[in-house]
């Protein structure tokens, strides 16, 4: 009997390619909660949390089906690029339909994170930006320190960082010594408190 739970990204991927229901099923609860770290900035910005969890789940499996490890990338890369693009489309469709203005989306975590140079070595196309480009993206990013620093308290900053690093409501309030009703109430503070933000809206990870 085979334990999935031991192999490793690339071999459960093939598994699941070769139509290995249990690999495929190993793998997506493996990066679940990669998922939920792409998908919860757009809700902070005005998405359905449940729907673009969705989306990012669809995103990852088509990743699974898709990846081909002589590109170079880790899986998780490829996964995690799959996984954004299927969001940022979801997004492009409910604005034009809802008129809703996110456009290329809300990318908080990108902001926040450090993965940008791993996702550009890897797919430089696609992250490719023009000097002037770099520019504007770094006054963004300090714009957007001295935004949420001014609007939230400590403790909602606090939350901010680790629901944007894809731990739950449970995980939090063990980390923060707070109920999950507090917790969830903070999110929510957090999202009217951003969306009153007027250059909130500018921050595009395009």
């Amino acid at each position: 009997m085979i334990d999935y739970a031991t192999l490793s990204d690339t071999a459960l991927q093939r598994l699941a390619a070769g139509g290995n229901s249990e690999a495929e099923e190993q793998l997506a609860m493996r990066y679940s909660r990669l998922v939920r770290i792409c998908a919860r900035p757009y809700f902070l910005a005005g998405g359905d949390s449940e729907d673009l969890t969705q989306e990012g789940m669809l995103g990852l499996l088509s990743a699974i089906r898709q990846y081909d490890d002589s590109s170079g990338a880790s899986f998780k890369t490829f996964a995690e690029h799959c996984i954004r693009n299927r969001l940022k489309s979801a997004i492009k469709s409910a604005s034009r339909q809802k008129h809703i203005p996110l456009n290329d989306g809300v990318s908080l975590e990108y902001i926040l994170s450090d993965e940008a140079q791993t996702h550009a070595a890897a797919f430089p196309e696609a992250f490719r930006r023009t000097p002037e480009e770099k520019v504007l993206a770094r006054e963004s990013e300090i714009e957007f320190y001295s935004t949420f620093s001014r609007c939230l308290s400590k403790f909602e900053t606090q939350i901010l960082f680790l629901y944007l690093e894809g731990l739950s409501y449970r995980e939090i309030a063990e980390k923060t010594d707070r109920t999950e009703k507090s917790v969830d109430n903070a999110v929510q503070r957090i999202r009217r408190k951003l969306a009153r933000e007027s250059n909130l809206g500018d921050f595009s990870r395009s």
